[in-house]
C-alpha cells in the first residue's frame, strides 16, 4: 500500500488538559476516499490541521504527500486541496467572482482559469447560477462552491472537514458522487464527517472518539453484525444503556382538552415574487412527534418561525393551543420552549446563569426555581460544568443545556431545529430518548432533522419542497409511497425526484 500521508505516536494539546489528539498512530491510502469518522470534539478538524502544518504537534511523526508539513507547509499548500467547517466564501461577491479570488491566491494562470472554471462549474451544476450571489445561495450549493474553490488547481491531496454538515440528503449525495469521480482520477480525499450513514461511501474509514482511533477499516466490517454503523459505533464507546427517562418522569404537563396543540392554516412566507413557504397547513394532536423534513431551503426554517412568532406571515394562520401567535403572542408562547438550531444561549454566562436567567424568564415561582435547576443539573449531568462559560461547553453539552432552558418551564410543545446536529451517537440516543419520554407524558413535539433514521422516531412526516409539503404520513407510509423495502432516505430522495419528474405525488 502506497500512503499519502503517514501518522505516526502523533499527540496535539490545546491545554494541561486531555489531549485533542492522543499518540495516534494512522496511514491514509493514495487514491482512495478515507472517511474520517466522529463527532464533535472528537479531534478531526484537529488532526487535519496538522496534517497541513496549520497546527504544530506536541509529539510524534507527521508525512504529508511525502513531506514534513511542519517545515515544509509552503510547499505542501500547492499540492493540497483544504476545505475547513466554515469556509471563507465571500457572500456578497457571485459564484464566478469566488472562484476568481481563490483562482488568484493559488496563482493560476490566467488563460487556464476558463477551462478550469467550466470543469468546476459543470461538475458541481453551478453554471446556470455563477451570476448569483453566494449568500443567496442554499447550504447544499454553498458547500459545493466551497468544493469548487478547493478544486482549484487540481491538489493531488483533498482535505474536507465536514462539506456535508447541516446538508440534507440529497446534496449530500451529489457532494459524495462529485468526490468519488474524483477519486478515479488518482487524487487522494480524506472527508471527515459526523453522519455514520455516510461511511458506506468510502473506501476505508477511521472512527475517532476522544482524540484516539476506536476503528480503522472497511465500512462493511463496522456493521457486519447487521446491527447498522450507529450501533457498532456506540458499542465502541462504552455502550448506551436506555433508562426511563428522568427527564420524562419529573416532567410536570399542565393538563388540557385542547384537540389541536399546535396547528398551521394555509400559513404563507412570501419576498417579492418568491414563496418560502406557500399554504402550508396541518394539524398536531398531543403527544404527537412531527417531523419536518426536506432540503436545505425548502422552508422549514421558515415555518419554524413563523409558528414560533419570530416572523410575520404574509398570510395564513399560526397557532398554539388554539392561541394565535400573533394576536396572543405572550398567551401562545406561554405553552412553548424552542430549541433553536444553532446555539442560542448566552455565551459568556455560565451554565448556572443560563438556567437561572431562563427560569426568571419563563416565570418560574421563585421559591420553586432552585429545586427545578438542581433537577435539571441532575438530569443532564451539568455538575461538572456549572461554573463554565456556557461558550466553552462540548457541543453535547451545547445542546444539553439549550433543551434544558426549553423545558425549563414545562411546556406543553416543544419545537426542536435540528437538535441533534454534530453530536456523538451516545448523546443523539439520549435526547431520543428524553423526545419520546416527553411525547409518552402528553408533549407535543415538532422537529426538523437531516439524519433519516431521526425521521423513523416521528409520528408523522410532512416532507417539504419549494416551499410546499409535498407529501404528509407516517415514516411507514412514506416510504411505501416508494416502495415496500425503501429506506427513509430512499423516500425522502424518491418522493422529491418524483415531485420534479411529474410536479405532483403519484
Amino acid at each position: 500500500m502506497i500512503s499519502s500521508i503517514e501518522i505516526k505516536n502523533l499527540t496535539k494539546k490545546f491545554t494541561d488538559n486531555e489531549p485533542a489528539i492522543d499518540n495516534l498512530t494512522l496511514n491514509i491510502e493514495k487514491g482512495k476516499i478515507t472517511g474520517l469518522i466522529g463527532p464533535d470534539g472528537a479531534g478531526k478538524t484537529t488532526l487535519l490541521r496538522l496534517i497541513t502544518g496549520l497546527l504544530l504537534p506536541n509529539e510524534g511523526e507527521i508525512s504529508t504527500l511525502g513531506f514534513n508539513p511542519t517545515i515544509n507547509q509552503k510547499l505542501i499548500n500547492a499540492k493540497i486541496g483544504y476545505m475547513p467547517q466554515k469556509f471563507g466564501l465571500y457572500e456578497d461577491l457571485s459564484v464566478i467572482e469566488n472562484l476568481n479570488l481563490y483562482a488568484e491566491l493559488k496563482e493560476i494562470p490566467q488563460n487556464e482559469k476558463e477551462k478550469i472554471f467550466n470543469k468546476v462549474l459543470t461538475m458541481t451544476d453551478l453554471k446556470p447560477f455563477e451570476a448569483r450571489l453566494a449568500g443567496a445561495l442554499s447550504g447544499g450549493m454553498k458547500q459545493k462552491l466551497g468544493l469548487a474553490c478547493t478544486l482549484l488547481g487540481t491538489p493531488e491531496l483533498l482535505l474536507l472537514d465536514e462539506p456535508s454538515v447541516g446538508v440534507d440528503p440529497i446534496s449530500r449525495r451529489e457532494l459524495i458522487k462529485m468526490v468519488r469521480e474524483l477519486a478515479t482520477e488518482g487524487m487522494t480525499i480524506l472527508w471527515s464527517t459526523a453522519y455514520l450513514d455516510e461511511a458506506h461511501s468510502f473506501d476505508s474509514c477511521v472512527v475517532l472518539n476522544e482524540g484516539k482511533i476506536i476503528y480503522n477499516g472497511l465500512p462493511h466490517d463496522l456493521s457486519e453484525t447487521g446491527k447498522g454503523f450507529e450501533q457498532k459505533v456506540i458499542e465502541l464507546m462504552g455502550g448506551f444503556n436506555p433508562q426511563p427517562s428522568e427527564l420524562a418522569e419529573k416532567f410536570e404537563l399542565k393538563e388540557h382538552n385542547v384537540e389541536y396543540v399546535i396547528e398551521a392554516l394555509d400559513l404563507t412566507k412570501k419576498y417579492g415574487d418568491f414563496y418560502a413557504v406557500k399554504n402550508n397547513t396541518f394539524h398536531i394532536k398531543k403527544g404527537e412527534i412531527f417531523g419536518l423534513l426536506g432540503p436545505n431551503g425548502a422552508g422549514k426554517s421558515t415555518s419554524f418561525k413563523m409558528m414560533c412568532g419570530l416572523s410575520t406571515p404574509s398570510a395564513g394562520t399560526a397557532k398554539i393551543m388554539e392561541q394565535d401567535i400573533l394576536k396572543n403572542p405572550s398567551k401562545a408562547r406561554s405553552y412553548l420552549g424552542y430549541m433553536a438550531q444553532k446555539f442560542s444561549l448566552y455565551g459568556d454566562l455560565s451554565v448556572m446563569q443560563n438556567l437561572r436567567f431562563f427560569a426568571g424568564v419563563y416565570g418560574l415561582n421563585i421559591f420553586k426555581r432552585k429545586d427545578k435547576i438542581d433537577q435539571i443539573v441532575e438530569i443532564f449531568h451539568f455538575k461538572k460544568y456549572l461554573n463554565h462559560d456556557a461558550k466553552e461547553l462540548p457541543l453535547g453539552y451545547k445542546q444539553r443545556l439549550s433543551l434544558a432552558c426549553a423545558v425549563m418551564h414545562n411546556p406543553s410543545v416543544l419545537f426542536l431545529d435540528e437538535p441533534t446536529s454534530g453530536v456523538d451517537p451516545v448523546t443523539r440516543r439520549e435526547f431520543w430518548h428524553h423526545i419520546k419520554g416527553l411525547a409518552q407524558k402528553g408533549v407535543t413535539i415538532m422537529v426538523t432533522t437531516h439524519f433519516m433514521d431521526e425521521a423513523e422516531f416521528c409520528d408523522r412526516i410532512s416532507l417539504f419542497y419549494q416551499g410546499e409539503a409535498i407529501a404528509t404520513g407516517s415514516p411507514t407510509e412514506l416510504k411505501n409511497m416508494i416502495s415496500p423495502t425503501a429506506t427513509m432516505e430512499d423516500a425522502f430522495v424518491g418522493l422529491i425526484e418524483r415531485y420534479n419528474e411529474k410536479g405532483v405525488l403519484r
